[in-house]
């Protein structure tokens, strides 16, 4: 329905279309720059369930629109429709080509001569837009593939697989005997990995191998980008090999600003999205789990052994109910309670408080050394902000 609606309403603006059918985000971003496109449109729910399909856009080199330019579409849809005359109607076409020209891209972001034979992994697609194109990369690469999350029907998408749901994948690592898992989400922009145990390699481990790998041989431009939810024990290992983190505010659009303005080329987030500026122009988990099987191959060593050279800190989240984008840090009780707790943990831990950009919520995230008082303290602070807004309400 949505691709109908676009594909009318671009085509009596004059505007030419070519539609690719189901397709990841990253691939939508790669085929603008090199179809030449002046935009990408992507119809996607994301990492969430199907009844929060909307749409995506790129910009005609493969990047995400910056906000002046969102908020000028969205006040275009306020105003009077306008359409061309039929003779300067624009043309539909269908690219029929275009998995296959994405999968030969993503086998092209590690070196040639490098395989992946022998290596027996379950893919998990989440019953997204990844089911008939990630198989085919680590297949076509050499790999023994056991394909899970591949059949969607439109309703069942990040529903119990995927990225957003890895248990599938961890169980089903451990039921194949497998060497690893890859389980990427909806729409192929995240990815989280298991070892040979069903043990989760999260975003941040992720991060934490490709900056080790290329850190070792030198590709490693500037310091590495993650955001104000990232683990500290990323830090403090990177900090061990010489590497510096920087923190972003949440969200993909933000750590791609922060590693354009700062001339890094690797960032990501704990989800899985990851971004290798030097690669792909947005984030990407079929390039991102390549990156990670090339750092293995490089090093001779199992994913299990990479990411044993990161300790992750305890961190406890608890959300609690607000007025959606309430200002909480401006509440004196708040500002005691969080200024109470982070002398608590001192310099071996942190606190932080942001309101959730989607929903009406306020993240309370407590993390430190000691898993029993981050818990306690997290539950504390968490009493402390929901009794600070009942007040201020009243």
């Amino acid at each position: 329905m949505f691709e109908s609606v676009l594909e009318a309403g671009l085509t009596a603006a004059g505007v030419d279309v070519r539609l690719l059918g189901p397709m990841p985000t990253p691939a939508i971003a790669y085929l603008t720059r090199t179809l030449r496109a002046s935009a990408g449109i992507v119809i996607s729910a994301s990492h969430n369930p199907y009844v929060d399909n909307g749409i995506k856009f790129f910009a005609g080199d493969g990047t995400k629109l910056d906000d002046e330019v969102e908020l000028a579409i969205e006040a275009a849809m306020d105003m009077p429709m306008e359409t061309v005359g039929s003779h300067a109607l624009g043309r539909a076409e269908r690219v029929t080509d275009a998995p296959g020209r994405y999968i030969e891209f993503c086998k092209s972001t590690i070196p040639y001569g490098v395989t992946l034979n022998g290596i027996r992994m379950v893919v998990d697609c989440a019953h997204g837009a990844t089911y008939h194109v990630a198989p085919n990369v680590f297949e076509e690469l050499g790999a023994e593939v056991i394909p899970i999350g591949c059949e969607p029907d439109g309703l069942n998408i990040n529903d119990g697989f995927g990225a957003v749901a890895p248990g599938a994948l961890q169980a089903a690592v451990r039921e194949h005997g497998a060497d690893l898992g890859v389980a990427l989400d909806g729409d192929g922009d995240r990815v989280l990995m298991a070892d040979h145990r069903g043990e989760l390699v999260d975003g941040d481990e992720l991060l934490y191998i490709i900056a080790g790998a290329r850190h070792a041989s030198g590709e490693l431009q500037g310091d590495v980008i993650g955001t104000t939810m990232t683990n500290m024990g990323l830090e403090e290992a990177l900090l061990a090999l010489g590497v510096h983190v920087k923190r972003a505010d949440v969200g993909d659009r933000y750590v791609l600003e922060m590693m354009k303005r700062e001339g890094s080329t690797l960032g990501g987030e704990t989800s899985g999205h990851i971004i290798c500026l030097d690669r792909v122009t947005s984030g990407d988990g079929i390039v991102t789990a390549l990156q990670v099987l090339l750092a293995a191959h490089q090093s001779g060593r199992t994913l299990s052994e990479l990411k044993h050279g990161m300790r992750k800190y305890p961190q406890v989240l608890v959300n609690v109910p607000s007025t959606k984008g309430a200002d909480v840090s401006s509440l004196p009780a708040v500002r005691d309670a969080v200024r109470a707790a982070q002398a608590r943990l001192g310099d071996s831990g942190r606190v932080l408080l942001r309101p959730s950009g989607t929903e009406p919520l306020v993240r309370v995230m407590v993390e430190g050394r000691d898993r029993k008082q981050v818990e306690t303290l997290a539950a504390e602070l968490a009493t402390s902000v929901e009794t600070a807004l009942d007040q201020a309400v009243a």
